[in-house]
């Protein structure tokens, strides 16, 4: 058997978001995953406040709180991969273990600024949102290493030849997302 995975590729409208799609020229400069098919719990390292763009680190996300809910124009292109139970419930158990101890994991803000010139730098419990995707992604097999350059793109997880794409459009309007009563 097997179950579904999902990374989300999105541009919200922040700031740093808006400046980074000058540089870069790209559709979605934030990328996130998820293993709820409804996306109702997303995983990334992004703003621990939705008001507060300077204090990053290990987050969950949802188009119901935080910074999606406070951009609700937040584009975003969403692509599944299947895995097997196995990798599935050690994913589960190992996002729970980040999100216990979230308060020890920082954001890689020089990384993210040095992998603008195509330079990588990592630091210990460090990520950017991309990077910790390709974290996730490879720890657990779940693509070949080969498949995503050392310095990642949310542009580069839509082209993985394992991912299917299932959307794109207004995050919150994604299929089966649940909206607050």
């Amino acid at each position: 058997m097997s179950k579904t995975i999902y990374v989300v590729a999105s541009q919200t409208g922040t700031i740093l978001s808006r400046l980074l799609k000058v540089i870069t020229r790209a559709p979605y400069n934030h990328a996130s995953i998820s293993l709820e098919d409804d996306l109702s719990v997303m995983y990334s390292f992004g703003r621990r406040r939705a008001y507060n763009p300077f204090i990053g680190g290990f987050v969950a996300e949802s188009s119901r709180w935080g910074t999606f809910l406070r951009f609700p124009e937040t584009n975003a292109a969403v692509v599944s991969i299947d895995v097997d139970d196995e990798v599935y419930a050690e994913m589960e158990r190992y996002l729970a273990a980040m999100y216990s101890n979230r308060k020890s994991y920082s954001y890689n803000y020089l990384g993210l600024g040095l992998a603008a010139f195509n330079v990588p730098f990592k630091s210990e419990n460090r990520f950017y949102c991309s990077e910790f995707v390709r974290h996730m992604l490879l720890n657990f097999d779940v693509v070949d290493k080969s498949g995503l350059g050392e310095i990642t793109h949310p542009k580069d997880f839509l082209e993985l030849p394992s991912a299917n794409m299932v959307y794109r459009g207004l995050l919150r309007e994604f299929p089966g997302e649940k909206r607050p009563s």
